[in-house]
């Protein structure tokens, strides 16, 4: 019989991965998996990570936190949620679960219930941009067609929160704050030291906290970033931390490319990707 060949092994894996989302609620032991493909449990485990980049057992948790993140968005009771995503034990999910959100279960469900975000929106020469931001600082950037469709999408990010046009006395800062991003996009300016308010996971904010240490005119692989992070079989999960940023240029996510130097994706388009990345360059080599 042949041995399997490299891209035999990834395909397996990713039908073990589809395996193991359709069957997320069970309790699927290192050794059920291996018996599922035939492999020893040892080997199984190193195939898996090189493959999909984390364990199975780690794959199995991530995909359970996504209907656990959906159930509660959809309004879902917390301890129905819990139950309803595979898990076994509440006070499991309010311990390390609690942690992976970065936030408690209530916090996430209410979708910043009870705060208000102020907003502005400027026209920039990369096109409409939106910020909108709380006590604590910016917690949404994003380019856009129009103001109402950027405004509609601050408010599907936190629908629990009382949206309002800026100047708000909540944030009196905000329009200084927009106007130093939109000299930066604009005028070439740096980019201005602004306080966040970020909210995501604990993997997403340690990515994000990362991103902001790329140094203007520089840019990274994901991989470079899952390696420095301390992670590097998360690249892509570092890849979907990026697309999952909700405050542009801000959290430069701009500044990572793909392996082979390729811009890859970027949530607001490739074509303000590339002005940013030649910006910045322009103005480094000053």
């Amino acid at each position: 019989m042949p041995m399997p060949t490299d891209i035999d092994r990834s395909d397996q894996m990713i039908r073990l991965a589809r395996t193991i989302e359709e069957r997320a609620e069970e309790p699927l032991t290192l050794d059920t998996l291996a018996g599922i493909v035939g492999l020893s449990p040892s080997r199984l485990q190193r195939v898996f990570k090189d493959v999909i980049g984390v364990s199975p057992k780690d794959y199995q948790e991530a995909v359970r936190l996504r209907r656990l993140k959906a159930s509660l968005r959809e309004g879902t009771r917390v301890t129905d949620a819990i139950f309803a995503s595979g898990y076994g034990s509440v006070s499991r999910v309010y311990g390390e679960q609690g942690r992976n959100l970065g936030m408690t279960l209530k916090e996430y469900q209410t979708g910043a219930n009870g705060e208000t975000i102020a907003y502005a929106c400027r026209q920039t020469s990369l096109g409409l941009i939106a910020m909108g931001a709380t006590r604590k600082g910016v917690c949404f950037v994003e380019f856009g067609e129009d103001a109402d469709s950027l405004v509609a999408a601050l408010r599907q990010e936190f629908p629990g929160a009382s949206v309002v046009p800026s100047p708000a006395a909540e944030t009196p800062e905000l329009d200084d704050w927009i106007d130093a991003l939109d000299q930066h996009v604009s005028q070439g300016e740096p980019s201005p030291d602004i306080p966040l308010d970020m909210r995501g996971t604990a993997f997403q904010i340690q990515v994000w906290r990362f991103l902001k240490s790329i140094q203007e005119g520089q840019v990274l692989s994901y991989g470079d970033v899952a390696q420095r992070i301390g992670k590097p079989k998360a690249i892509r999960a570092v890849a979907s931390a990026c697309a999952r940023n909700r405050i542009a240029l801000l959290i430069p996510c701009h500044r990572v490319l793909r392996a082979d130097g390729q811009l890859g994706g970027y949530r607001w388009g490739l074509d303000r990707k590339r002005a940013l990345l030649k910006v910045e360059q322009e103005g480094r080599s000053e």
